[in-house]
């Protein structure tokens, strides 16, 4: 039964785990820029929706989410060589197909996404090139963001995902490989970064201050194997 486009279905959206439901891409466009007002994360695979409010994430989801933001603008600090642009929480649109709203979102070298004044700040990939690297930070959806987050993006072919386990203070890094994710112990898209260093990171994260942490990542991302003498 098609469902007309002026009465689409409304996406479940509640304070427990969000549930994939059968939509369109027309009807996805309609709850898109209907439910502008509120903070919530967009993800469409070929007729399935999943909304997320993230005016519900626990503290620990957003601690992360910042520590993981200031690390990677620390590792670009220390290899200045390198142009990055940080799109975090921004929404990736491929129309028709795809549509997701990473926690972290990273492009690096040329061809980030610009915007003139008064365009939407959605990533239309039929306009702007793929990400290099997105990540997403698990505290209730590890196993989601293992599964179908996964199959989302190597859909898009963003060429690193990151799965932070905020619950098992783990980083899953995945690299891809002719279409499919394979798992890594470090980084294609910064060189010399490790999954052990942001792991150690994040273990450090529950007895120090975002500062210290800094400080340490600095040194360890100039050592030669990752580790601070």
């Amino acid at each position: 039964m098609t469902i007309a486009i002026d009465r689409p279905i409304k996406p479940i959206v509640s304070d427990s785990l969000p549930q994939w439901v059968s939509m369109t891409w027309a009807e996805y466009e309609f709850w898109r820029d209907r439910e502008t007002g509120k903070t919530l994360q967009w993800y469409f695979d070929r007729h399935l929706l999943l909304v997320r409010d993230m005016g519900w994430e626990g503290v620990s989801h957003a601690e992360i989410k910042d520590l993981f933001i200031l690390l990677i603008s620390l590792w670009f600090m220390v290899h200045s060589g390198q142009k990055a642009r940080s799109f975090s929480g921004g929404l990736l649109e491929k129309p028709g197909l795809q549509a997701a709203a990473p926690d972290l979102l990273l492009y690096v070298g040329d061809g980030a996404p610009r915007w003139k004044a008064g365009e939407t700040r959605r990533i239309d990939l039929d306009q702007w090139r793929v990400p290099d690297l997105v990540g997403e930070v698990a505290d209730t959806t590890l196993a989601s963001d293992l599964d179908e987050m996964k199959r989302v993006y190597e859909a898009i072919g963003v060429s690193e995902y990151w799965v932070i386990d905020v619950v098992g203070l783990r980083v899953l890094m995945f690299g891809l490989v002719d279409g499919r994710y394979v798992q890594r112990s470090d980084s294609r898209i910064m060189l010399g970064l490790t999954v052990a260093v942001l792991e150690e990171a994040l273990e450090r994260w529950d007895q120090e201050e975002g500062v210290e942490i800094g400080n340490w990542f600095m040194q360890a991302i100039g050592t030669s194997d990752g580790t601070v003498k």
